[in-house]
């Protein structure tokens, strides 16, 4: 096995376990571990993977894109923490947009229930989470529905997003850098993001740590369209502070 074959293999691992450790590829590749080591900074160098201690877990881009199943599996205890916190920057915000994904999910389930909202959303599952409760409009965008993510998209969702002025968008992204700004791996994906940061008067971020560095394929929006940027405490607070620069408070939880 030869040195790109070996890599793509790696990759391979990677995306269909979530993530890949040194010391099971150097065994399953019968290689060193600094073999294994050169390799996943090969591919950390070309996008594609970021780098842990003794591992690395890959990077969504234009071919590939974790599943809202699997986001339920990963970083739990973070995401709930930075979920909570961000529900809490709903300050007098009486319409609200909730954004596809786990995290943003997560905030649907952390809004207030004592209050009148409506949330407009593209996520089938957080009008589910919100469906239930008595002093919630919940309204859903039509659109074609994407299995893996369960999330509308295209013209109808678009065009109808394109009608409301909404009081707070809760967005979520594959990446957030800040040179490129924030990212997903959808063209489509990104067009409903794009029109509900437009369609929105305030904007707030919630991603964990690991959304940070990582570029994917479709800019959307630029870090300092940003009200607030919710993350949790692995971030360093050296780079909160470079990212608090460019305009947004950034909370650490």
């Amino acid at each position: 096995m030869d040195t790109e074959e070996r890599r793509r293999g790696i990759l391979e691992a990677a995306r269909a376990d979530g993530a890949v450790e040194v010391n099971v590829l150097a065994e399953r590749f019968r290689v060193a571990k600094e073999t294994i080591r050169r390799d996943l900074h090969a591919l950390e160098e070309h996008g594609l993977v970021r780098r842990t201690h003794g591992g690395a877990y890959p990077v969504e881009s234009a071919g590939f894109e974790t599943t809202l199943a699997s986001r339920t599996l990963r970083h739990v205890p973070q995401k709930s923490r930075v979920a909570a916190a961000a529900a809490e920057l709903l300050g007098d915000a009486e319409t609200v947009f909730v954004d596809e994904g786990f995290t943003p999910q997560l905030v649907a389930e952390a809004l207030p229930r004592d209050r009148a909202l409506t949330v407009v959303t593209a996520s089938l599952t957080v009008a589910t989470v919100l469906a239930d409760a008595e002093k919630i409009t919940v309204l859903l965008l039509g659109g074609r529905v994407r299995g893996g993510t369960l999330a509308t998209v295209d013209t109808w969702t678009t065009r109808m997003l394109a009608d409301f002025v909404i009081d707070l968008a809760y967005i979520g992204a594959n990446g957030i850098s800040r040179e490129y700004g924030l990212t997903t791996p959808d063209p489509a994906v990104a067009a409903v993001k794009s029109q509900a940061m437009r369609s929105s008067r305030r904007h707030v971020f919630a991603g964990i740590h690991a959304k940070f560095g990582a570029v994917s394929f479709c800019r959307f929006a630029d870090v300092g369209e940003f009200e607030a940027i919710v993350t949790d405490a692995a971030l360093p607070a050296a780079e909160a502070q470079r990212y608090s620069l460019l305009g947004p408070q950034v909370i650490r939880v």
